[in-house]
């Protein structure tokens, strides 16, 4: 089925982050999973391709692309299986807010080597006591002069070990809630700014995934992003598009492993026949190309509204929901039809099933998805 948002340049586009995937990660993810960590090289080299944050401007060294370029590149990586690569969080989540709420100054500094894969980015949103509820934060960021004194910790933060520059999400007034939260932009190796180890996880290995931990950070006014006590808004703002990347992957990893179940159970023979030719895998294969089918044409109008500028914090909520949940159920029955051979790490779809259990909980917890669309349903 032609997918009608994408026309002949993204797919040109694909094309190149397909065969650069296939030559610059392929041969190396499964040491990067021992490593805990992709190579650095891996970012100067795609940021070389353009592949890095493709919808900043011109004006700070992007190419000033639409969201379509995002997602055929978090498309890709999914498709590929190469969860150890944090492009989509960067590209898709932190650099956004430079883009979006960052003086001149701040854009001017950061975005050209954001672009270029010489900074790496990272959020730190989640604590260790506060992960879908944002306004239970306890990481404050106190005024001293034309100064902040910054002290909390952060954890389960992606791109956490080879991350240069951070938003950090942080209470300037603990006693005004949500009016009290701001975000401010802290470089790696500035004093009393640690990164702690490199949490080890039931999936993503070659993700680096980190605790943060900040004691008396002095930084400057300047490194405040946007105004003081707007970070959450900023935040809710920016969430829908965080929430449609982890729906494009979930959609796009979820139809690589059915593909390559389907190749497999042409291939594999029980009772002395193809597992194909039984009538349950049949029927198991068409429920799920179906399901899929219908959801990757939810996830591409969702783009589409992006795009338009009217995708909102319900339909994320819907996108983010039905894909990731799907993601999971499609892995499942897909292992089951490897029989055995599913649960080898060496397979594709045992990592699959491991990857993407997570896609149900980063984000904002997919209970938190149906409280969004549960109130907008009987408010």
């Amino acid at each position: 089925m032609p997918r009608k948002i994408y026309d002949e340049e993204h797919e040109l586009f694909r094309s190149s982050v397909r065969k650069f995937l296939e030559t610059e990660a392929a041969p190396y993810h499964a040491q990067w999973e021992k490593d805990g960590q992709v190579d650095r090289q891996l970012w100067i080299k795609a940021g070389e391709q353009g592949f890095l944050s493709p919808t900043v401007s011109e004006e700070y060294g992007g190419v000033g692309a639409d969201f379509r370029y995002n997602a055929i590149v978090d498309e890709e990586v999914s498709r590929s299986g190469f969860t150890g690569i944090g492009w989509g969080l960067h590209s898709d989540i932190a650099v956004p807010y430079i883009c979006r709420y960052g003086s001149d100054a701040q854009k001017e500094k950061y975005l050209p080597k954001c672009v270029s894969g010489e900074i790496i980015t990272a959020i730190a949103m989640t604590e260790p006591g506060a992960g879908s509820d944002l306004q239970g934060i306890k990481t404050t960021a106190v005024k001293d002069g034309d100064d902040y004194i910054v002290n909390g910790s952060k954890t389960f933060i992606t791109n956490g070990q080879l991350a240069d520059l951070v938003v950090v999400v942080a209470k300037t007034d603990p006693s005004a809630g949500s009016r009290g939260i701001s975000l401010f932009l802290i470089e790696a190796g500035t004093p009393g700014f640690s990164k702690g180890k490199n949490l080890e996880k039931v999936g993503m290995k070659a993700q680096d995934t980190s605790e943060l931990f900040f004691q008396d950070v002095r930084i400057s006014k300047d490194q405040l992003l946007g105004e003081e006590g707007k970070g959450f808004v900023y935040l809710m703002q920016d969430l829908p598009q965080e929430r449609l990347n982890i729906a494009i992957g979930a959609i796009a990893n979820a139809k690589s492993i059915l593909e390559q179940t389907i190749d497999y159970v042409k291939e594999r023979k029980a009772f002395g026949t193809e597992v194909a030719s039984f009538q349950n895998t049949q029927f198991k294969l068409a429920e799920l190309d179906t399901d899929v089918t219908v959801a990757e044409a939810y996830v591409d109008r969702c783009i589409e509204l992006h795009l338009e500028e009217k995708f909102d914090a319900v339909a994320a909520a819907k996108a983010k929901l039905m894909a990731t949940e799907l993601q999971g159920r499609v892995i499942d029955e897909c292992l089951q039809l490897h029989g055995g051979y599913g649960y080898m790490w060496e397979y594709p779809v045992a990592r699959a099933f491991a990857d993407a259990r997570v896609q149900r909980i980063y984000g904002g917890t997919n209970e938190i998805m149906k409280l969004i669309v549960g109130r907008d349903l009987i408010k």
